[in-house]
């Protein structure tokens, strides 16, 4: 194990800047998930770690060595790619244990990383078939199962489950979790699946444009968002948003009015809002309330009706809101396309940004959630 240190790093290619002044400690045996839109450069941040892509400037630390100039191989990382990449005309002992032969490894050293692996990744009894034999799941702990052998003190893996169903995806993720506790290693994992990185991750680094937007635990993320790219992009569906007018303004509240007149004193910092601000709401979709238990409503057009059984799904037209505000209710609700409908607002649940996107500081204290 290893701990992984970016001190301003920057990429460019050319005049264009991917990844800017990143600036980040990971430490030993995390699990660090770097999640983000397509294009907001988290692979090639990985592949800066992994030595290959150069580093423009800044510093790469792996344990307690500058990394700039250390050769992949030297680094002590090992990396799963997003394609399988098995040799199709070898067995899985020969795919796993492919890097060990190259480095000329003692054999029966070999046999021994080989068989801990299987073992671990419950393939100990398909060792002798080929990749064209096995599913894609099967495939995927095999390229898991190849990085595994080589013992490196750090995981990289760039969006390993991206080519599985949404089923195998599911299972997988547990899978990968499991084997990370297991082993107690310094992992870290890219991909642009929220869901993904809320689920297995210690820590999240949202990544926006190449800059690093937030890093936190999880609930910290979901609940305490910094800025409304972070708010918007962790959590499914994404959250609500909808313009207000600010009222009133105290050091530890601010009062907003909604479109339809209604005011609700919502509990943030209110040492960075001026009355008669514009400014964003936000709120997420399983934290709107039926209208008679909120501390404020406001009515809509329906749009869309999603039921799903377990719960619904409904999607509203407020002109106050950049899009369609989706309210989820735990259950099956008697509505159509074309109602009125009420949600409510409960002020706890509420969050403010100003108009540059930066976040209010939350006041009210979430059941579950630890920043140390």
């Amino acid at each position: 194990m290893a701990s992984v240190t970016l001190k301003n790093v920057c990429k460019a290619y050319g005049d264009v800047l991917i990844s800017k002044n990143v600036d980040l400690e990971i430490k030993e045996g995390e699990f660090v998930v770097f999640v983000g839109p397509s294009g907001c450069g988290k692979s090639t941040l990985l592949r800066c770690i992994a030595g290959l892509e150069d580093i423009t400037s800044g510093d790469l630390y792996i344990g307690e060595e500058r990394m700039n100039d250390v050769e992949p191989s030297k680094r002590g990382v090992g990396m799963v790619f997003q394609s399988y990449a098995l040799y199709p005309h070898l067995n899985l002992y020969d795919n796993m244990s492919f890097g060990l032969k190259l480095a000329k490894a003692d054999k029966t050293e070999i046999d021994k990383r080989v068989s801990h692996a299987a073992e671990i990744l419950q393939l100990a009894h398909l060792l002798e078939r080929q990749p064209k034999a096995l599913s894609g799941g099967q495939r995927q702990r095999v390229a898991i199962g190849r990085t595994l052998v080589s013992q490196p003190n750090v995981f990289l893996l760039d969006e390993p489950l991206s080519n599985l169903d949404a089923a195998l995806r599911v299972n997988m993720r547990s899978e990968i979790t499991k084997l990370q506790r297991q082993l107690g290693c310094t992992m870290i994992y890219v991909t642009h699946d929220q869901v993904e990185a809320m689920t297995m991750a210690d820590k999240i680094v949202v990544l926006d444009d190449g800059f690093v937007s937030q890093v936190g635990k999880p609930l910290e993320l979901y609940h305490y968002p910094e800025n409304r790219f972070v708010a918007g992009f962790i959590g499914s569906p994404k959250m609500n948003f909808m313009s207000v007018h600010i009222e009133d303004v105290e050091a530890e509240r601010v009062l907003v009015q909604l479109s339809n007149g209604n005011t609700l004193w919502i509990p943030v910092d209110g040492t960075t809002v001026n009355k008669g601000d514009r400014m964003s709401l936000g709120i997420r979709p399983e934290h709107l309330l039926n209208a008679e238990q909120a501390d404020a409503a406001i009515e809509g057009d329906i749009q869309i009706v999603e039921k799903l059984g377990n719960e619904t799904q409904i999607y509203l037209h407020l002109d106050s809101a950049d899009a369609d505000v989706i309210y989820r209710a735990p259950d099956t609700l008697p509505v159509e396309v074309g109602d009125k409908f009420s949600i409510g607002l409960s002020a706890h649940r509420c969050h403010l940004f100003h108009s540059d996107g930066r976040a209010c500081r939350r006041l009210h204290k979430e059941n579950g959630v630890d920043f140390d």
